[in-house]
């Protein structure tokens, strides 16, 4: 890393607040943007010693919660790597191997997953654990792992209508055409394995991606549906849709948050200033949809809006977009939204008045049409606020993490 890196995320942070030991940072308070950083270590503090209470017990990958406790999946599902990703960022905060002999554990045991072609969730399930277990230990199957698993990425790329399909087998006509907001978070995948390989051809496949999606999601004022469907044979476009969604005119949070982190990020792989430029809008449209609390609604357009469920998870994956938006951009209103969210969720969103709660973060929704995991904890809630607590609190440590080194 250069000295101007180190010098952007020091500034970026507020160098003074930064401790550079492990563990719980100094309990002086410190003002951010009107936001106490102590009020953010208190939230990391927290949920480092959830995750440290209840990591012995979990069994599988967490999916979600029924009556405050984790359910699992065996195999991960698409969720798999949040659970050991939450581990590497815990150990990252407190230096406690506990926390990393958990996550290894727990990354391995996605190892069966690097062959599936059926998903387009393999950045989901391998960026969080094997890639940042690589970042952090050097380990070479972490790193020869992550590269397979972008190969069988690759291998959902449709040249016609150059995109990723979202959902199926490879086998299967159903949803052949389907793109979803969500794949953003997938393509650094691809970028990592061109970078430790020297192979553009994952990097090329993720830019197609991401120029055919910046084409088709974002809507004039910025908003954007949950799905864009294609004519899988000519590659023609269809329309838009939704699935998680309250309509396909409707703004889903979680997946304008998606968009926001998934666009920055590839704009920091690439350069390419039109992904940059289309998070701004992304970012500007769900910055004047949040309410004053601070934490999204499910879908900024659902009739009942502002006053209908929140999802906390859209907040924390929309502060860390936010945050490395403003990195990427150096405008401050980004950064300050993110302190923002992030203290509404910690003092508001977090299981502290639960004893019996196995998650960090509560006031979670799942998939609200469905009436799947209302009012729930979700694991990449989890994750994605001790990111951004980290992003803030400790950004070199989150660097050497998730890498986020600026182009040029």
């Amino acid at each position: 890393m250069n000295v101007s890196r180190r010098a952007l995320l020091a500034t970026a942070a507020g160098a003074a607040a930064v401790g550079t030991a492990p563990g719980p940072a100094a309990a002086a308070d410190r003002q951010e943007a009107g936001v106490s950083l102590r009020s953010l270590r208190a939230a990391a503090d927290y949920a480092v010693e959830k995750v440290r209470s209840v990591a012995p017990g979990v069994t599988g990958f967490p999916v979600g919660t029924r009556f405050e406790k984790w359910t699992y999946s065996r195999g991960g599902d698409w969720v798999g790597g949040f659970w050991p990703g939450t581990l590497w960022m815990a150990w990252l905060y407190s230096g406690d191997d506990s926390f990393r002999a958990w996550a290894a554990g727990s990354a391995r045991d996605l190892a069966p997953r690097q062959y599936d072609t059926s998903t387009h969730d393999l950045g989901f399930l391998f960026s969080p654990s094997w890639v940042t277990a690589w970042r952090l230990t050097g380990d070479e199957e972490w790193r020869t792992g992550a590269v397979r698993a972008a190969g069988s990425l690759a291998q959902r790329y449709n040249p016609r209508g150059k995109f990723i399909r979202a959902w199926g087998a490879l086998t299967d006509r159903t949803n052949a055409g389907r793109v979803i907001m969500d794949t953003m978070m997938n393509l650094d995948l691809l970028a990592f394995a061109s970078r430790q390989t020297g192979d553009d051809t994952y990097l090329d496949i993720a830019v197609e991606h991401a120029r055919t999606a910046q084409r088709v999601f974002p809507r004039a004022d910025g908003s954007t549906p949950h799905v864009f469907d294609f004519d899988p044979d000519t590659g023609a476009s269809i329309g838009p849709g939704t699935v998680q969604g309250y309509s396909p005119a409707s703004c889903w949070s979680r997946g304008q948050a998606w968009g926001i982190y998934g666009f920055t990020t590839m704009y920091r792989r690439t350069g390419i200033t039109e992904f940059r430029d289309t998070a701004r809008k992304l970012a500007d449209f769900a910055i004047g949809a949040l309410t004053p609390d601070h934490v999204p609604v499910w879908d900024y357009r659902a009739p009942q809006q502002p006053y209908d469920i929140k999802d906390a998870s859209a907040g924390a994956v929309m502060a860390c977009g936010l945050l490395d938006l403003h990195a990427a951009t150096g405008r401050h209103t980004y950064r300050e939204v993110a302190l923002r969210m992030l203290t509404a969720l910690s003092d508001t969103c977090l299981t502290r008045n639960s004893a019996r709660a196995d998650a960090v973060v509560a006031r979670c929704t799942r998939n609200r049409p469905a009436e799947d995991g209302i009012e729930i904890s979700l694991p990449y809630a989890d994750y994605y606020l001790l990111e951004g607590l980290l992003r803030v609190l400790r950004p070199e440590d989150v660097d050497r993490a998730v890498d986020l080194s600026l182009p040029g």
